[in-house]
């Protein structure tokens, strides 16, 4: 399966090339700059610089062409102001989706999205970005999954998590935000359109998206 995933630089962008890579797929890593590709590389997947806030809307779809599923992600950073929260976190999840018409879709939202606070604070921003953006993709025709992590962790991944279409709160191991995108692109029939909500928690991964 060939797999492109946007931010694959990112903490769970390379976590998620690594698995992807480990299980025989192909795996395009679409980076800023190329300083990043060596990492890409490592993971085993093919780095691509394409910059989704200043690429056009053909290199993109160049960059993604003949993927079964595309993965949104990428972000500002933390270190960014408000207004790259809706350059990146929305219009680049939103490019990356009008760019892919074939390929499954595989959002990495937040939880809060589903009730995005106001007010000009710079995370009240990023959320509406990304209520903005997961409301593009669910009013798409597209297959695709939205997955809305807690508060993310370092902690090695336990491959045992919760899962809910309800909205919760609770933190995750980066590591199993990683897996939970591997089984879902792994098997295309679980989840379809829906917004999963997840935590670290008690149930193996493939489980737990299975019960959904």
């Amino acid at each position: 399966m060939r797999v492109a995933i946007a931010g694959a630089h990112g903490q769970i962008g390379l976590r998620l090339t690594r698995r992807l890579a480990a299980d025989g797929n192909d795996v395009v890593g679409l980076i800023r700059s190329p300083d990043q590709a060596a990492e890409i590389e490592a993971a085993g997947g093919r780095a691509l610089v394409c910059d989704l806030e200043t690429a056009s809307a053909g290199k993109v779809a160049t960059a993604v062409s003949g993927a079964d599923a595309v993965v949104f992600a990428a972000g500002a950073g933390p270190g960014s102001g408000a207004a790259r929260k809706l350059t990146m976190d929305r219009d680049g999840a939103i490019k990356l989706l009008e760019a892919s018409p074939g390929a499954r879709y595989l959002m990495v939202s937040s939880v809060g999205a589903e009730s995005p606070p106001a007010g000009d604070e710079v995370f009240s921003v990023y959320l509406r970005a990304k209520a903005e953006a997961d409301a593009a993709v669910i009013a798409s025709d597209r297959e695709y999954v939205i997955v809305r992590p807690g508060p993310l962790l370092d902690d090695p991944g336990t491959g045992r998590v919760r899962l809910s279409t309800e909205p919760f709160r609770e933190r995750i191991p980066r590591d199993d935000v990683a897996a939970i995108l591997a089984v879902l692109i792994g098997d295309p029939g679980l989840a379809a359109r829906q917004v999963i909500y997840a935590a670290g928690g008690e149930t193996p991964v493939d489980e737990a998206l299975a019960a959904i």
